[in-house]
């Protein structure tokens, strides 16, 4: 059995995973923004171990979030859950002066990869709209650029795949790998998603606990369980450094290896 640590479980994709893996018999610990989230999250899972809360906007906070799970042990798996998806259609500034979208479903996945105890396996959720990324990584965040936040999350994105193929890259004894888990019904997918709920989650849950042959590799995207093509300049290798490096100078933390 394995333990298992998962960003953005009080709903959507996140809550199934986490429901899938407690019903199969895993260590399950939830995440939610806040402590009354976390703990709606841990309520809606039986059989989940324990909850952790953090506000994934926050590099403080963050930061706290990686201490909080570090103090239950090593993981076996961390799925990278959270996100903001792409409707807001005004730069939402954290207090640290960053893009919401940005703030969460990119940067806070580096610091808690850099900060969380090194598990087997790392999980980080993509999206097919990655393709429509702007690659330079220029302004990551968004000061100079117009405001758009169909674009801004299609950047994110991206920015999880080369974060996925840098730490498969940097990290040889842990498997790293970006999902994109398809368009399905959530309330960040709306009720027009053509894929099926429960698919949504499986990928994730499969490349997190299986032994078989096609969920132990690194450096792969996948969707619905099969490994997928995906935008070819997440392949380049100083682009994923420089996203690494852009990384450290906005939060202080310093990718370890």
């Amino acid at each position: 059995m394995a333990k298992v640590f998962i960003t953005g479980s009080a709903d959507g994709i996140g809550h199934l995973a986490a429901k899938m893996l407690a019903d199969a018999g895993h260590t399950v610990v939830v995440h939610g923004r806040n402590e009354q989230r976390a703990a709606d999250a841990l309520a809606a899972v039986p059989g989940a171990f324990a909850s952790v809360y953090g506000d994934l906007s926050s590099i403080g906070e963050t930061i706290q979030l990686a201490g909080k799970v570090n103090e239950l042990g090593t993981f076996d798996a961390v799925i990278h859950n959270a996100g903001i998806g792409d409707k807001e259609r005004h730069r939402v500034e954290t207090a640290d002066g960053l893009p919401h979208v940005f703030a969460v479903n990119a940067l806070a996945p580096y610091i808690l990869t850099c900060l969380i105890h090194k598990p087997k396996r790392l999980i980080y959720t993509s999206s097919g709209m990655h393709r429509g990324a702007d690659i330079s990584l220029d302004d990551l965040a968004w000061k100079e650029r117009n405001w758009n936040g169909t674009q801004a999350y299609c950047d994110s994105k991206f920015y999880d795949v080369l974060l996925a193929f840098a730490v498969a890259r940097h990290w040889p004894d842990v498997l790293s790998n970006a999902v994109d888990p398809g368009w399905v019904p959530t309330k960040m997918g709306g009720p027009s998603a053509p894929d099926k709920l429960e698919e949504g989650p499986q990928t994730q849950v499969w490349l997190a606990t299986s032994d078989e042959a096609g969920a132990h590799v690194s450096g792969k995207y996948f969707h619905h369980m099969r490994e997928r093509g995906h935008l070819a300049e997440t392949e380049d290798i100083e682009l994923q450094d420089r996203f690494l490096r852009e990384c450290e100078k906005i939060s202080g933390i310093r990718f370890p290896g």
